[in-house]
């Protein structure tokens, strides 16, 4: 199973992974929007974790063109965002976003809102 993760924060960046690779998921990271869909197509990640907050072009424009690529729109997308805004859980899933985790993150609550989503995906299988 392999997780892009797309975060700035290298603090965030680092907690992410470390959760991720506990469960012996594959991790691949990138900084930027423009970084996130090389990484997609190039690496065709089972679930993207999508920052919302990214220098350059923001997290909903990333998913906006991930979710309009062929070779990319059907990878699950879980927004994560700090700025948890009153209707942004309704954008995100307006968007193709296929789940919403608000910033800080539940540690406890993390891996089960990924593998819930991944559960979801047609091409998961734990196995």
């Amino acid at each position: 199973m392999k997780i892009l993760i797309v975060e700035d924060n290298p603090v965030n960046l680092e907690l992410f992974q470390d959760l991720i690779e506990l469960e012996g998921y594959e991790v691949v990271s990138a900084f930027t929007g423009h970084e996130a869909i090389e990484k997609a197509k190039r690496e065709m990640p089972d679930i993207i974790l999508m920052d919302i907050q990214l220098p350059e072009m923001d997290g909903w424009e990333t998913t906006k063109i991930l979710k309009k690529t062929p070779e990319t729109r059907a990878i699950p997308i879980i927004a994560l965002t700090a700025h948890a805004m009153e209707g942004d859980r309704e954008k995100a899933l307006d968007l193709g976003c296929d789940s919403y985790i608000s910033k800080p993150i539940n540690t406890r609550t993390f891996i089960s809102d990924i593998k819930k989503v991944l559960s979801s995906s047609p091409a998961f299988d734990e196995d």
